[in-house]
């Protein structure tokens, strides 16, 4: 597919797969146009899967196709703000839920894309990397307003400052990624757990994590309000009703994403 991507559904899944191997991943403008292309396009899925072919999961931008743009600062800045942000930003605004399947490296702005999901699975051989400050750049992607938010104030500090690998179990320890698999159970692990949020109240899966982000960023009452606005939109879904029906009736509720 355009963009360096292979986009596939596994049932109720889509399934989004990195695909430039010889470079590691490494994610040219035209990658994140095609990721938010294939987001855009989400159609009937109800989960979203997000992994990398090969030997990593992305190595970053691929500044020599930035850079060969023109001007390397003018560049740079019209790559984020037309091509890497919206990517990102259109990831946040999905009504579905997302997850990301981390082998090998994720660094730059490919740390900030496994990140930007709402589960985050990764091999034992995986790390995550802001490695910015190590060729006299700053972070991107939003990389400044999650982590300190994923891990605190610190050890944001230490990942950006010191461009140092944070390994995957360490990335569990701290709190950053959901869980570590290993390589050979990557897939299937990222799989099952997409799986099972593609069978799950997809309206109030999407509601409840546009809350989140919106409380991040609002006190305690506005996300009350929030709160409040999204249970009366979720309360009037078919999914809502088969809850609670199965519910009164001691069954397991069968969700139809409706």
């Amino acid at each position: 597919m355009a963009g360096d991507i292979r986009v596939a559904r596994d049932g109720d899944v889509l399934r989004i797969t990195l695909d430039r191997p010889e470079r590691l991943n490494a994610a040219p403008p035209a990658m994140f146009d095609a990721i938010r292309g294939a987001l855009t396009g989400l159609g009937d899925a109800r989960a979203v899967l997000l992994t990398g072919e090969g030997r990593a999961f992305c190595s970053g931008a691929d500044v020599a196709a930035v850079q060969a743009a023109g001007d390397a600062p003018a560049a740079t800045h019209h790559a984020l703000i037309h091509h890497y942000n919206p990517c990102l930003q259109a990831i946040a605004d999905l009504p579905v839920p997302i997850v990301s399947a981390v082998r090998g490296a994720a660094a730059g702005i490919g740390c900030s894309l496994a990140l930007a999901a709402d589960f985050c699975i990764a091999s034992d051989d995986a790390y995550f990397l802001q490695a910015f400050v190590n060729i006299g750049l700053v972070p991107d992607g939003g990389a400044s307003w999650m982590l300190p938010r994923l891990i605190g104030r610190a050890r944001a500090a230490r990942m950006m400052l010191l461009g140092e690998r944070v390994p995957a179990a360490t990335a569990l320890d701290w709190g950053m990624i959901h869980a570590v698999a290993a390589p050979d159970a990557l897939d299937d692990e990222a799989m099952a757990l997409a799986g099972r949020l593609a069978a799950g109240p997809t309206v109030a899966l999407g509601l409840t994590r546009r809350n989140l982000a919106f409380a991040l960023d609002h006190d305690y009452p506005a996300a009350m309000v929030r709160e409040a606005e999204a249970q009366r939109s979720a309360a009037a879904t078919a999914d809502a009703r088969e809850g609670t029906a199965a519910f009164l009736a001691k069954r397991t509720p069968r969700f139809e994403g409706r």
